[in-house]
């Protein structure tokens, strides 16, 4: 993979293309269906059509799926129920085609890339692995800061340099993905320190835990906070201080794909922390955007409402992986379908109202 810097990605990112969002908007008056009536689904066309700088966009095919792996200092601070090896086995689980993004995946004709960025216990090596580690796991965010400021770079350009990879792979759509036991509690903490919530705003149950531990995660979210005190206007600190390495992978993947004017459809309240991340670092990094899903981790909307997007499907879900995501790539193909094949009043010979 060729080194790709943080600095020459941020440089590339471009505001959204106003000519052919005009133009996009100007088809959907022509085509043969009231106006305004695909609800949603109008706005993402121009929205991506803005993104590509044409109009009609290019369909988003093939579409490549990264799964960035990392763990988690602060697990020690008692904050989930599962012990910290199963990052490692599900990363197996991944590269063996058994977890649920891998069911979706085939179900919407994506790709799972799997990457190593900070998992713990070095998982076998398999295909679609990207062995990638930066550091076997962060520090105790409760302690000391996560990451060193060199270490938090690494794991962004990781992110970006599978970007490239799967780009150049031929990919037209990338969609988040993640792995990591205890990554709610930094991707918490980098919520609120990015949109300025409270620590009980941006704390969730995760993969799932009694009150008692909950309130104990606010807690924990909260000393990092106050420990660290970290700037919004200093991404690559608010990474080091309180992030993850996965959520710093992914500030990168999706700045690449801001870059390189492809969409990429973000998962869930890590993908949407790392999202915060990459529009810190370039905010018109947005423009590429596309929320897949609402988690029910509180912090995936304050996220989303800071970021100025509006999730296509709300159904429940907190599972991460990119399960999210994947589930609403037919969505956006289909936004985009939309401006590719069907007809115009004039075309088809139907009276317009």
């Amino acid at each position: 993979m060729t080194h790709v810097s943080l600095e020459s990605t941020v440089a590339a990112v471009r505001p959204a293309d106003q000519p052919a969002m005009a133009a996009a908007r100007e088809l959907q008056g022509r085509l043969t269906k009231p106006a305004g009536s695909l609800g949603a689904l109008e706005e993402l066309s121009v929205r991506l059509a803005g993104v590509a700088g044409t109009c009609p966009p290019p369909l988003p095919a093939p579409a490549a799926v990264a799964v960035f792996a990392g763990d988690h200092g602060v697990h020690a601070q008692g904050v989930s129920p599962w012990p910290q090896e199963v990052t490692a086995q599900m990363v197996a689980n991944f590269l063996a085609g058994g977890a649920v993004v891998n069911a979706f995946a085939r179900q919407a004709g994506a790709e799972v890339t799997v990457v190593d960025v900070g998992v713990a216990t070095p998982p076998p090596a398999g295909d679609g692995l990207i062995e990638a580690n930066v550091r076997r796991g962060t520090r105790d965010m409760t302690v000391e800061p996560a990451l060193t400021r060199d270490e938090a770079r690494a794991a962004v350009e990781t992110g970006i340099r599978v970007a490239e990879q799967l780009l150049a792979g031929g990919a037209a759509c990338l969609l988040t993905g993640d792995m990591g036991i205890a990554n709610t509690t930094p991707a918490a903490a980098l919520i609120a320190a990015f949109t300025g919530c409270t620590a009980e705003e941006a704390t969730g149950r995760g993969t799932g835990i009694d009150d008692a531990t909950h309130a104990h995660k606010i807690t924990v979210v909260r000393a990092a906070l106050d420990r660290h005190a970290p700037d919004p206007d200093d991404p690559l600190g608010v990474l080091a201080s309180v992030g993850g390495l996965e959520h710093a992978a992914l500030a990168g993947f999706i700045l690449a794909a801001a870059a390189h004017r492809v969409p990429v459809i973000i998962d869930g309240v890590i993908a949407a922390s790392g999202a915060l991340a990459a529009a810190a670092f370039a905010p018109d990094a947005v423009a590429a955007m596309v929320a897949g899903h609402l988690s029910v981790e509180p912090g995936a909307a304050v996220a989303l409402s800071h970021l100025g997007l509006e999730p296509l499907l709300d159904l429940g879900m907190r599972l991460g992986e990119g399960s999210g995501a994947v589930l609403a790539l037919p969505v956006v193909a289909a936004a985009v379908r939309v401006l590719h094949e069907v007809a115009t009043f004039d075309s088809a010979g139907v009276s317009e109202k």
